[in-house]
């Protein structure tokens, strides 16, 4: 053991000079704690302040370990910087760390820990306590965190501007209302900022600002529109407050808040435009509007009101005594009584009654009225008025032809009869209608009839000639079409048109199979004729459920089902057609139905995932981006790709669903992997007509902030190629003007024309697999695939093979020019985690194929 002297009842290691007796009594006074502690953390000698920290008496510390003073979380951070300390003597170390007091109390101090020269045994440790320190810091900070979380969730955009010290601050939000990134400098002179203010505002706007500068309002309030990055308006409020002047008076810091007020200014237009249409539609109606304040019986009556009552709104009259000086005498008691009980019920009321116009004239007057209390608390009665002398007049007249009409029964009778038959009948066809068939089937039911087959008719494409030529030119179609079935069923049969465009037949009991068959075909055939009208020779066509019981015992009513579930299956075959109804159909639309309903419970339990499939550059290899395809993740049958749901979640209206939240995924994925610094261009996500179609889509898309050119949709050609409407085209440049990439999916599968692809003008064309597989055998088809590149390329779009299964096709594919490879060749589609794994590994890298082999397969396919 080293040997050690003892000075006043302290331990010195016996290496260490003695200290000099200034430098102890120095250290005795100082108000910093000190004391020396050897390799293992024993204490061996104090100074009052050091035991003054810990509370404790300076006899009772040396010999004991640091690390029992030290808070139990914070005895590791004390170790480390004891070990950093003894591993490297010339650099000093340190920690903040919580002390245990006597009291069990726990302070923060920072400690500091150097080396003694010439006493290698022995650490000089110096405590200083921050408690304080760090309660100040930790309330600044949560001052800072709150109002910052204040004006984020204010949605405020704070500036300040200094003008001694030419600084200017914008905060993060600021940024984002006019769409700039957080880390982007602003040019804050008032040249620069003027030129994106509306041209229509900068006046006022330079005014108000003159206004604040030359000190003549501490507070400025203005409204204004600035170009949003992006190119659009947007309304900002801007609040500002001169803070610090000069001695000349005048401002020399500014400090405000800008909030976009955008969805405000929209809403004011919307509620001036619904308050011209209320004006307008009170002008055209007629309609006299009053407001009476039951507190102080005063009354305010707008002028079209005035001029029921016969008054000249230019001639100012009491307003408080028209309506019972003009109320008919007869009918004064009544009407007022009415206004007392509506008051006093506090309910909506209606009242009827004369007036007596200054000029003699009786006009019939109806009203409806009800009480509120307004912002101050008044009691209020609002109502309109409106003129039925007219209708009242009308009314007698009616009375009087009912009169008459009572004393012809034979008319009468002829009356019920007409009413019995359009109640049973369709108006617009005169077929029967749903009711008639209802009665019809319960006589069948009770054996007073009997049929064999029910047909069950639903026009294809009628929507469309109602849309575009008109609701008339689709009643002609209907009745067109009732025509036509009243012409080829029998006498025995029964057509009813059931609603809308759907129509339904009840055959004849001794029809067989065949003769139905054959009446459903020139059903078919008759209706797929052009029909004219006005000008325009309008084709539609019909699809046609069969549900057929030859037996006499039946169930109508399931019958009718049956047919219904037929009609589903023809249409979805492809209509202009007819299907009967089987149990194995049966199977199919119960299968159907299980699975919309597992659809639905998968996308509440997040069952959809994204797979990715990596594209490459057909020169390079390297990574051009990932395709996003949909799975789902089935709880009973596993891993489940598109085909075997896409079908029926088209139809329950899931497909726009599916494709956001696939969409929200994959863009939640590609931002964790830029975090990641994965080399992954972009990434493409496949859109369907009716998420291209859904309200709101640019809206939300606009929310993501996604950067441009990160993003593409992927469309099939067959849908959208040629035959793009309006809103398709104006929702396709939307995205354009976003930065999203537009792409044409399975091209050379659909009938587009070049003319089609000039008009949407896409980024990329995907080249289908089935065109792409044979090109390693056959020469016609490598020459009919570089036909489509060069097409593609004399637009300026890139080129996607997808489907590309083996080296062969990514070496031939490349030489042919097309830009961008995908397929097994080189990766399946993978979940997120092997496709990071997968593109950190760089596995997909191969021998080239040679070139000789290459250069005679070109060779082969020019001599073809």
């Amino acid at each position: 053991m080293t040997a050690t002297r003892k000075t006043r009842d302290v331990l010195i290691p016996a290496a260490a000079s003695a200290p000099l007796p200034v430098a102890d009594v120095i250290l005795a006074a100082s108000p910093v704690g000190f004391c020396l502690i050897d390799r293992q953390g024993r204490i061996g000698q104090v100074n009052a302040a050091f035991a003054r920290v810990l509370s404790q008496p300076p006899d009772a510390l040396p010999g004991a370990s640091f690390s029992n003073f030290v808070l139990r979380d914070d005895v590791n951070l004390f170790s480390q910087a004891l070990t950093a300390l003894l591993e490297n003597a010339a650099a000093p170390s340190s920690c903040e760390i919580r002390l245990t007091q006597s009291d069990n109390r726990a302070s923060w101090a920072k400690v500091s820990l150097s080396a003694l020269p010439g006493a290698p045994l022995w650490v000089a440790v110096q405590i200083q306590p921050v408690d304080e320190t760090k309660r100040v810091l930790e309330a600044l900070r949560k001052s800072e965190w709150r109002w910052k979380c204040a004006l984020e969730s204010a949605h405020q955009g704070v500036w300040d501007h200094d003008f001694q010290t030419n600084e200017l601050f914008y905060s993060d939000h600021w940024k984002r209302l006019r769409g700039l990134p957080a880390d982007q400098p602003v040019d804050g002179s008032l040249e620069a900022w003027i030129k994106n203010v509306h041209p229509a505002d900068r006046e006022h706007v330079l005014e108000h600002i003159r206004h604040q500068e030359e000190g003549d309002a501490s507070f400025n309030l203005f409204q204004y529109r600035e170009r949003h990055a992006d190119g659009h308006w947007v309304w900002i409020e801007s609040r500002g407050a001169s803070i610090e002047w000069g001695s000349d008076g005048n401002p020399t810091r500014i400090i405000g808040t800008d909030t976009d007020i955008t969805e405000r200014k929209k809403a004011e237009a919307r509620l001036e435009e619904i308050s011209r249409r209320l004006r307008l539609a009170l002008d055209v109606s007629k309609v006299g509007v009053f407001e009476a304040n039951l507190d102080t019986d005063t009354v305010v009556r707008d002028d079209r009101l005035l001029r029921i009552y016969g008054l000249d709104p230019a001639n100012p009259t009491p307003q408080e005594t028209v309506f019972s000086e003009r109320l008919h005498p007869d009918d004064r008691a009544q009407a007022l009584a009415r206004v007392e009980f509506g008051i006093a019920s506090q309910e909506p009321f209606a009242n009827a009654f004369r007036i007596v116009r200054p000029d003699g004239e009786v006009r019939y007057v109806q009203s409806r009225s009800v009480t509120f209390i307004d912002a101050e608390g008044a009691r209020k009665l609002i109502g309109a008025n409106w003129d039925i002398t007219e209708d009242v007049l009308l009314r007698q007249e009616l009375e009087q032809a009912m009169q008459l009409a009572e004393a012809r029964n034979h008319e009468l009778e002829a009356a019920r009869t007409r009413i019995e038959y359009n109640a049973l009948h369709d108006h617009l066809t005169g077929l029967p209608n749903r009711r008639y068939l209802e009665q019809q089937i319960d006589t069948w039911i009770a054996g007073e009839v009997a049929y064999c087959a029910i047909l069950h008719i639903d026009l294809d494409r009628f929507k469309q000639i109602n849309d575009t030529l008109g609701h008339l030119a689709g009643d002609a179609m209907l009745a067109h079409t009732a025509g036509k079935l009243s012409s080829i069923v029998g006498n025995c049969d029964f057509v009813a048109r059931i609603g809308g465009d759907e129509f339904l037949i009840l055959c004849d009991a001794r029809h067989s199979r065949e003769d139905v068959i054959a009446l459903t075909d020139r059903i078919i055939d008759a209706l797929r004729q052009p029909v004219p009208y006005d000008g325009h020779l309008c084709r539609f066509g019909a699809s046609v459920g069969i549900a057929w019981a030859p037996d006499v015992a039946v169930d109508a009513k399931q019958m009718l089902m049956n047919a219904d579930i037929a009609l589903y299956r023809a249409k979805s075959l492809g209509r202009n057609r007819y299907e009967f109804f089987t149990k194995q159909l049966q199977t199919q639309i119960h299968h159907a139905k299980r699975t919309a309903d597992d659809i639905i419970k998968g996308l509440e339990d997040g069952e959809f995932v994204p797979f990715y499939q990596p594209q490459f550059n057909a020169r390079t290899l390297e990574i051009a981006g990932v395709e996003t395809l949909a799975r789902w993740m089935h709880p009973r049958n596993g891993l489940l790709a598109p085909d075997y749901f896409l079908k029926i979640a088209e139809d329950i209206n899931a497909l726009t669903i599916i494709d956001r939240h696939i969409a929200e995924l994959a863009l939640r994925h590609f931002a964790d992997w830029e975090a990641q610094g994965l080399s992954i261009p972009r990434i493409s996500v496949n859109v369907s007509s009716p998420r291209l179609r859904e309200a709101g889509l640019i809206e939300s898309l606009e929310q993501l902030r996604i950067p441009s050119g990160k993003l593409s949709f992927e469309l099939l050609e067959s849908i959208f190629l040629d035959d793009l409407d309006e809103a398709a085209s104006r929702t396709l440049a939307d995205l354009k003007a976003l930065g999203i990439e537009i792409e044409i999916d399975d091209f050379g599968t659909g009938h587009a024309s070049i003319i089609g692809l000039m008009k949407l003008n896409p980024s990329r064309l995907k080249i289908d697999r089935a065109l792409i597989k044979p090109i390693t055998e056959s020469p016609e088809q490598r020459k009919l695939v570089g036909s489509i590149i060069d097409i593609g390329h004399s637009l300026n779009i890139d080129v996607v093979a997808e489907g590309v299964e083996t080296r062969l096709h990514a070496d031939m594919l490349r030489d042919l020019g097309c830009d961008i490879l995908q397929g097994y060749a080189f990766a399946r589609p993978m979940p997120k985690p092997e496709l990071e794994a997968f593109i950190r590994a760089r596995s997909w890298l191969p021998a080239e194929m040679p070139a000789e082999r290459l250069r005679d397969l070109i060779k082969r396919d020019f001599k073809a």
